[in-house]
């Protein structure tokens, strides 16, 4: 096999394309004594940019609330522009849907835990994610004709 039929998959960039912190009960809100409740959402989306080229978008929300009071919501669109070539065409969605979420997570991750720093509340350390799970579910949940957001929901 020659390198030019060798598959290839590289980083060719990682960056933040959106952040968002919101904390729309300030100041009230930092008098709070109760332990607020934490939601995670996760969505994965890629898209072909250029020859053997794709941007993986993934989306991370965390909202956090104490009863129905908002407490901080947080969302980070942390992207990456991956290198994909030579590579079967049955194994383009699980690359791009677990390998490059996989890589992208841990930014994603230091990103959130910065934002709510910076508003004012405790660190906040995402545990981490299996992608390949995810992907399987949301496969299986096709196959059983469930209607599909597209989005994953970790409590």
């Amino acid at each position: 096999m020659s390198d030019q039929e060798n598959p290839v998959f590289a980083i060719e960039k990682v960056y933040v394309k959106d952040l968002s912190v919101e904390v729309p009960n300030a100041p009230q809100i930092f008098l709070e004594r109760e332990t607020p409740q934490i939601n995670i959402q996760l969505q994965s989306n890629a898209q072909g940019i250029g020859e053997g080229l794709f941007e993986v978008v993934l989306t991370t929300t965390v909202t956090s609330k104490i009863g129905e009071k908002t407490v901080f919501l947080v969302e980070v669109g942390q992207a990456g522009i991956f290198r994909v070539q030579n590579v079967p065409q049955e194994n383009m969605d699980p690359l791009l849907s677990i390998a490059c979420p996989t890589v992208l997570f841990p930014y994603a991750r230091e990103v959130v835990s910065d934002a709510v720093i910076r508003a004012g509340f405790p660190p906040l350390l995402l545990q981490p994610v299996n992608f390949e799970a995810l992907y399987m579910a949301r496969l299986q949940q096709q196959q059983t004709a469930q209607p599909n957001s597209g989005d994953t929901t970790i409590q």
